[in-house]
């Protein structure tokens, strides 16, 4: 069964599930929204440290460096009485300059991803004061996953994913929770490949006082069937990120954060991670706010 059969069985049975009832939701129209926008910078310049290698002092012996890693989380989402169509643009980049004194410039990525979603989903349920309140209902979704460049040899990534299952959304502190199966095409290489599997994803916001907030994420993605099997292909990964967002002005925040990602490859038992701690500068902007009715 190809992808476009995939696409439409899912959405037949999201609109069959439809029926079933109508959630009392009171958000309508457009809500249109920079989510984060933000900017990580590291610069280390060192003078003379070949002179200096020698020197218990590592300030003045270390190699020069220079972090740059941006994020960019755009959505636009459409709130209708019975459904709400959902879009959203996550940009990542990162990149990392390492200049040794005595040998030459290297530069890793550290970061680099390109995702667009586009989201069906039912507003079924709304829950008044459970979990601090929120809506529930089936969905269904398309994205496309890319990068900026290719990794060394490999081609560029190139993922087609229809997600289908049950989600919690729009609430006091849950922002985000959902179940679901998915069926991917991975045109990454030539010939493209099936896959299938499930995944979670779980997103919180926990507010601390005025202006600040707590943000905990997390994520696990299980691929259960691979028709063409590649070296560079994953078992399962997960991820999950905490920050404590402040406000610095009404738009503008500071965020110490910490993000640990894994994946264990299908090809060998030892299991990649990546581990990163730091403090993120972000700003965020409602272009177009949703209208709340009665």
């Amino acid at each position: 069964m190809n992808l476009k059969r995939k696409v439409v069985l899912l959405t037949a049975c999201l609109l069959a599930l439809s029926g079933a009832a109508q959630a009392q939701n009171t958000k309508r129209g457009w809500q249109v929204e920079l989510k984060k926008a933000s900017l990580d910078l590291s610069s280390t310049d060192v003078k003379n440290a070949a002179e200096y290698k020698d020197f218990p002092n590592s300030k003045l012996s270390a190699d020069s460096q220079h972090v740059v890693k941006g994020h960019l989380d755009l959505t636009g989402d459409y709130f209708a009485r019975s459904f709400v169509w959902g879009n959203e643009l996550i940009l990542d980049y990162g990149k990392t300059t390492l200049k040794p004194y005595d040998d030459e410039k290297t530069v890793n990525e550290t970061a680099d991803n390109i995702q667009f979603t586009s989201s069906y989903t039912q507003r079924l349920w709304k829950a008044q004061n459970f979990l601090g309140g929120f809506e529930a209902g089936p969905f269904g979704s398309l994205t496309y996953q890319t990068e900026f460049n290719s990794q060394g040899d490999s081609p560029l990534k190139k993922v087609l994913r229809a997600s289908a299952g049950i989600k919690i959304y729009e609430g006091k502190f849950i922002k985000n929770f959902h179940v679901a199966g998915f069926a991917e095409d991975d045109f990454t290489y030539d010939p493209s490949s099936e896959k299938y599997g499930w995944e979670t994803a779980l997103e919180i916001e926990q507010p601390i006082r005025e202006g600040v907030k707590a943000v905990y994420s997390a994520m696990f993605r299980d691929y259960l069937h691979i028709s063409h099997k590649e070296a560079t292909d994953i078992d399962y990964e997960a991820g999950v990120d905490a920050r404590l967002d402040v406000a610095v002005l009404k738009e503008l925040s500071v965020a110490p954060f910490i993000q640990y990602y894994t994946a264990q490859a299908r090809a060998f038992g030892k299991r990649g991670q990546n581990f990163y701690v730091g403090v993120s500068f972000s700003f965020s902007h409602t272009f177009i706010e949703a209208d709340e009715v009665k």
